[in-house]
């Protein structure tokens, strides 16, 4: 692995290449301490991870005391690959289709070279690493020597006992220096209007790059909203005539973009290797607690908490939890109205230049609540959904983005459908949209942008008065100890769903409703363009290293923009419904006009569902390379099945 950092100097070995650093408190035992490490490098034939793993030693010139139980942790070339084939990692065979990569057939990978130096990528090998340590499993010891407190049970994974009894403090993946250099500059260094390096960011890493290619994608498709938005604005937009054209092409739009997305999607995850990639066997989660009992599908002994009892807490608590939040929303959202009222009240007595200012106060105030109360809300929806104590990460994850994803629609489009729908005015729709876009995306730049690093400042003067080291010796390499040290001070990376989030919101706010404000595929372009660089810089300068967690598409979120595109529909049809001009033609019949706007939409509706199936989620040459990987495989099974039978007859 070129580049990495190499301690053979003061560990004593002719090669020790770290990619894992392994934090304990520093009162842990002894004797935990000596059974951890020698579990680390066992043999996998004794139960061990067959890793290697050293002490850090304490870093040159610093006075203040410091954390002596961190261990880096690495391992063998042989150790890595046979842990890839483990995995069934896929890697481009020589006839450029993706293939489950096996030891006994490697020579005939593309990239793989001599010994297999290279072959795998840095994320590769940590996430290989990572695997290993968490399929650690307990043997016939009852307890963490030293920690009586810490229960062990066999077949139970060591690593996150040790993490959910405070044991273990952190762990975590290493920055490859000269490749962080090299991402950096190609990132977010050199502004410029070109494409992400997505493969360089996928081999650094690799369970963000999928993000990372749905934020480049939505943004370029937000390219033809933008380029007919502004000639839009610009004209006299008393004439209704092109809102109604323009909502016609938002129905295209948000429905194509979906559908070529996950064809987009699709041919990154077959490039990367994660589309046929088998899942794991999912682990309770750290966090997860119940009485002591067995398994039914591994037989093991593991807390078990009833089902029905969790579904008591999610439809008796978590639910009237979430509705008693909403009607606050609508509670907020009234006293909004009322402060808009007060402000157009007042400049219709006198309109001065001073009143009109005051027009926008209400929005803006209001703006600010939404966020504050978001950020309220998620904390109370993460400490909910903890309470319901899920089994599993995955189901932990569907239950606090189904809470989070409910509240923040209503809380941020609920104003707009009813200055929309109820009140039926379009210049106050205009103008409350504009002033919650622009508001909201400045409070997002700041909490995402500058609030991260300043407060990084704050809370460790002593990681940033390292990083002005390095920045000031760039040239010189920074020793390993003070690199590990620095990077396990940075703050954790908690994962896409914020980033995933703010996207949602966004292009709600662009399909939902932009025929009014053409302006606001503009905006979300501009603050997606300045999205890609600050969450660059966020992931190379102000988050540790994430470990990998490859995906073949963008899960749950995907099916939450595809919600919010039906309603797009249904909201726009229901906007061209009420122009002045689709009007004219049912002068004498009110439901006539409602008939047909719900007969239009109900129309679309099933095109739109028409297309989906229409237009298949892997391209056509993907497909055929999954059908003939998966009929060598099975090719492959009826040859070894011959085989077995041929000796046992002998």
């Amino acid at each position: 692995l070129e580049g990495m950092f190499k301690l053979s100097s003061w560990l004593g070995c002719s090669e020790f290449t770290p990619l894992v650093a392994l934090e304990l408190v520093s009162d842990t035992k002894e004797e935990a301490i000596t059974w951890l490490l020698q579990r680390i490098r066992d043999k996998q034939r004794n139960g061990g991870a067959e890793l290697l793993v050293e002490q850090l030693r304490p870093g040159l010139g610093v006075q203040e005391k410091q954390n002596p139980n961190l261990f880096l942790i690495g391992a063998s070339l042989q150790r890595l690959l046979s842990g890839a084939e483990d995995l069934g990692l896929f890697k481009e065979f020589n006839d450029g289709s993706m293939r489950g990569f096996t030891c006994t057939n490697k020579q005939n990978f593309k990239d793989f070279q001599g010994d297999g130096d290279g072959f795998l990528s840095v994320a590769e090998c940590q996430y290989i690493i990572k695997h290993e340590l968490d399929t650690l499993r307990a043997k016939d010891e009852s307890h963490v020597p030293g920690h009586t407190q810490a229960k062990l049970y066999p077949g139970k994974s060591i690593i996150r006992r040790l993490l959910s009894k405070g044991i273990m403090v952190q762990m975590f993946p290493l920055h490859q220096k000269e490749e962080l250099k090299r991402l950096t500059f190609s990132w977010y260094k050199k502004v410029k209007l070109s494409l992400q390096p997505l493969g360089k960011i996928q081999c650094n890493y690799e369970g963000q790059a999928l993000y990372f290619g749905f934020l480049e994608y939505f943004t370029f498709a937000l390219i033809p909203m933008a380029l007919i938005g502004v000639p839009y604005y610009l004209f006299d937009w008393d004439d209704y005539d092109k809102y109604v054209i323009f909502a016609v092409f938002n129905l295209i739009w948000c429905t194509v973009i979906l559908e070529l997305w996950k064809r987009f999607s699709a041919t990154l995850a077959y490039r990367w290797g994660t589309l046929s990639r088998k899942k794991a066997f999912e682990e309770p989660r750290p966090g997860f607690h119940g009485v002591l009992g067995f398994n039914p599908v591994t037989g093991r002994e593991e807390p078990l908490y009833p089902n029905a009892k969790r579904q008591l807490r999610v439809y008796c608590v978590s639910l009237p939890f979430v509705l008693l939040c909403l009607y606050g929303s609508l509670y907020v959202m009234m006293i909004y109205f009322q402060m808009e009222g007060w402000a157009l009240s007042l400049h219709d007595e006198d309109p001065t230049f001073w009143t009109g200012v005051l027009l926008f106060i209400p929005s803006i105030i209001y703006a600010v609540v939404i966020e504050v109360l978001n950020l309220i809300y998620r904390y109370a929806a993460e400490f909910l959904t903890e309470w319901e104590n899920h089994r599993l990460e995955s189901s932990y994850q569907n239950h606090l983005i189904l809470k989070v994803l409910v509240f923040n629609f209503f809380n941020c489009f609920a104003s707009l459908f009813y200055i929309a729908f109820v009140m039926q005015d379009m210049v106050l729709l205009r103008q409350s949209l504009a002033t919650l876009l622009i508001t909201s995306q400045i409070l997002n730049q700041f909490m995402e942008a500058f609030l991260p690093y300043w407060l990084q400042r704050r809370r460790n003067k002593k990681m940033m008065r390292r990083v002005t080291k390095m920045r000031t010796q760039e040239d010189k390499e920074l020793p390993i100890e003070e690199q590990v040290r620095l990077e396990a001070d940075m703050s954790t990376y908690l994962g896409t769903f914020d980033d995933y989030l703010e996207l949602f919101l966004l292009f709600g706010y662009v399909s939902l409703f932009s025929c009014v404000y053409p302006l606001a595929a503009v905006l979300v372009l501009l603050n997606n363009i300045t999205e890609v660089y600050s969450d660059a810089f966020k992931m190379c300068r102000v988050f540790k290293r994430p470990f990998s967690d490859p995906a073949s598409n963008i899960g749950v979120w995907q099916l939450a923009f595809e919600a919010m595109s039906v309603i797009a529909v249904v909201t726009n049809c229901a906007l061209i419904g009420m122009s002045p001009q689709v009007k004219a033609y049912f002068p004498e019949s009110d439901m006539q006009l409602i008939l047909w706007t719900v007969a239009i939409e109900h129309g679309l509706l099933a095109v739109k569902f028409i297309l989906t199936f229409l237009i298949p989620d892997v391209p056509k040459p993907i497909q055929i390379q999954l059908a003939k990987l998966e009929f060598e495989s099975l090719e492959a099974l009826k040859k070894k099945v011959n085989t077995w039978g041929m000796f046992s007859v002998i």
